[in-house]
């Protein structure tokens, strides 16, 4: 059955669909696309890949007309999902659009499925005045039940079985942000470079992460990236934390490379980085944007003693 919550084009809905059968998958997800399709609506569908195959073979000849994108690959840094989905509806100004973002999925570890959760409660803030229905599609099957709650608690709309109705226990996007914004596990005990830096000092940053890549399992590309989203966030604590701050660097046992910069800076737009930048837009929002873009995990935690913001890359 085709979602029912989703018909009216003229105002914002972020739907979260549940469902527990491939069949059921493709009867609601592939319906909700056909009907965009039939209505000559845009539609985005971005969800993982085995998903992403099977959706095209049930639309047949009408997938064309549809843009596909691997979720996997999109989203694997939930942070980057925001700006893809806005450039998706800039690409067709005045025009209603239709989106499937599957931005949770079993497998997820529990930092990534953290910041998918602050993704879809900055969803109702961020698309709040566009033409634009969303729907995010659950797995009751494969995700812990406590992942189900917070997808009720981010959409206004749950469907269930064909049936849509309003979520109970939906809450205000800005207490979700804040309840996600949970402790960071400590570094490890051993094995972290702590780097210390202030006004005029950039160059030296920039030098530390540059010479520390070639001990990890970064290729050239990668620590690039690393060196890169480093400086960025440094220039920040520079510009807006204080005029100093904390870098701290090390590799997990699975080969990931951290780094983490803290500072007194506090992050007071939720959606800065997660949005493309413009030539008005708020302090910090362009280096935060562009880290986004270049690491596959960024969590940001804001307390009263300042900002952290841990980059995650992968080899």
């Amino acid at each position: 059955m085709t979602p029912t919550a989703v018909t009216d084009s003229n105002v914002f809905a972020h739907p979260a669909l549940f469902y527990a059968t491939d069949q059921e998958y493709l009867t609601s997800v592939g319906g909700f696309v056909r009907a965009a399709i039939q209505a000559e609506e845009p539609a985005l569908v971005a969800v993982p890949g085995p998903q992403l195959g099977a959706l095209r073979d049930w639309l047949g000849d009408a997938s064309p007309s549809v843009d596909f994108v691997d979720m996997t690959v999109l989203g694997r840094n939930p942070g980057r999902i925001l700006t893809a989905m806005h450039s998706f509806a800039d690409r067709h100004p005045g025009r209603p659009v239709r989106v499937v973002g599957e931005q949770t999925w079993p497998g997820r570890t529990p930092a990534e499925t953290l910041e998918a959760i602050r993704h879809e409660a900055l969803i109702n803030t961020a698309f709040i005045r566009h033409h634009a229905t969303i729907l995010c599609p659950y797995a009751v099957t494969g995700l812990p039940d406590n992942v189900l709650a917070d997808a009720r608690r981010t959409h206004p709309t749950l469907i269930h079985h064909g049936h849509d109705q309003t979520s109970d226990t939906y809450t205000d996007p800005v207490l979700v942000c804040a309840d996600c914004d949970q402790p960071l596990p400590p570094p490890p005990p051993a094995g972290v470079l702590t780097v210390d830096y202030a006004t005029h000092q950039l160059a030296s940053v920039r030098h530390q992460p540059t010479a520390w890549a070639t001990t990890t399992p970064l290729d050239a590309t990668r620590a690039s990236d690393l060196v890169l989203a480093v400086n960025e966030a440094a220039a920040n604590s520079l510009a807006h934390g204080g005029g100093h701050g904390t870098l701290r660097l090390w590799t997990t046992a699975s080969g990931t490379v951290t780094a983490e910069i803290s500072d007194k800076g506090h992050l007071l737009d939720p959606l800065a980085g997660r949005t493309r930048p413009t030539a008005a837009s708020a302090n910090g929002g362009r280096g935060l944007w562009m880290i986004h873009q270049l690491c596959d995990l960024v969590e940001t935690r804001t307390t009263p003693a300042g900002l952290t913001l841990r980059l995650h890359l992968t080899p």
